[in-house]
């Protein structure tokens, strides 16, 4: 058994995960963002309430909104202050005199679906989280695909839409949190969404708005879904035209609006040259536990696995 956590910008969530995937004394706390003591003392304090279970020599699994260079071992985490910039893994090895192992939060969602879940009779997973931006992570035999860096699967970033010197304000272009502007991750995620419906329509509304305007019949909301989906399909159906994943588990908020998801995966399959007729684009099946289930794969093949295909 190990511990494992999945540490967000807004929660850090703890349990036990043993060799056939089940989690037990499940726990969530407040992350704390900028106190790197008080984020130690939850490993700490979990560690000590289960310090008859678990084996001194067990690493802490972790899934972290964030990326862990190999190279350097640097974090860099831009909803997590008081880790950017550490050498994460190891500070809090020291600190709780044990391996820590750690892996992308959406890496470890790919790899629990593509091990565990929705992907698992699947070669090659390209796994996608439609939450507040978007992010994704490539699977391929059970194994991530990264580069050297830690990067790999990051399809909402990249300057995509680019604006017309002719045609000022006709293309949605808005900065992105990683200093570019026009990356998918400005207008693929919730909030993306929602700066696209106020880009056409003048008027704020919520993601969640939004889609239940779109399933009732309201023109406007109808028209963001439109255009949105279009926007995404396209680089989808590219990327999978280039990396021939043949499932794509779908996490994140606007992932629980099947319509929604549905749509989206009609529109891929239309822009793929191998033309699918069953549906590629799928709910997660392993929902919120795939974030500890893919940090402790993460972590060098604890669990039992099913037979790969």
């Amino acid at each position: 058994m190990r511990l494992c956590a999945d540490i967000g910008g807004s929660f850090v969530d703890m349990g036990i995960v043993n060799e056939r995937g089940d989690i037990r004394d499940r726990q969530r706390h407040p992350t704390p963002v900028t106190d790197w003591e008080a984020l130690m003392a939850l490993f700490r304090v979990e560690l000590e309430r289960h310090a008859d279970d678990l084996n001194a020599a067990a690493p802490v699994c972790i899934a972290l909104a964030g990326i862990a260079d190999p190279a350097s071992g640097t974090t860099v985490s831009a909803n997590i202050p008081c880790i950017h910039g550490r050498r994460f893994a190891d500070e809090l090895s020291v600190a709780l005199s044990r391996p820590v192992s750690i892996i992308n939060d959406a890496d470890a969602f790919a790899l629990a679906e593509a091990t565990l879940g929705v992907g698992r009779d699947h070669r090659r997973v390209f796994g996608i989280i439609l939450g507040t931006g978007v992010g994704g992570g490539l699977v391929e035999d059970r194994s991530v695909l990264v580069d050297a860096h830690g990067i790999g699967g990051e399809w909402g970033h990249g300057e995509i839409l680019i604006a017309s010197p002719l045609a000022p304000g006709a293309v949605p272009v808005f900065a992105c949190g990683c200093g570019r502007t026009g990356c998918l991750d400005t207008v693929g995620g919730a909030r993306g969404m929602e700066r696209l419906h106020a880009f056409l329509h003048g008027c704020d509304e919520t993601s969640i708005s939004i889609t239940a305007g779109w399933i009732g019949g309201d023109d406007a909301c109808g028209a963001t879904i439109d255009y949105y989906t279009r926007l995404l399909a396209g680089p989808i159906a590219t990327f999978l035209n280039s990396f021939p994943a043949t499932i794509v588990p779908v996490a994140g908020g606007l992932s629980n609006c099947q319509p929604l998801i549905e749509l989206l995966d009609r529109r891929v399959r239309i822009g793929m040259l191998t033309r699918p007729t069953a549906p590629v684009l799928v709910k997660t099946e392993l929902r919120d536990r795939a974030g500890l289930l893919g940090a402790a794969l993460g972590s060098g093949r604890m669990l039992r696995l099913p037979e790969a295909v």
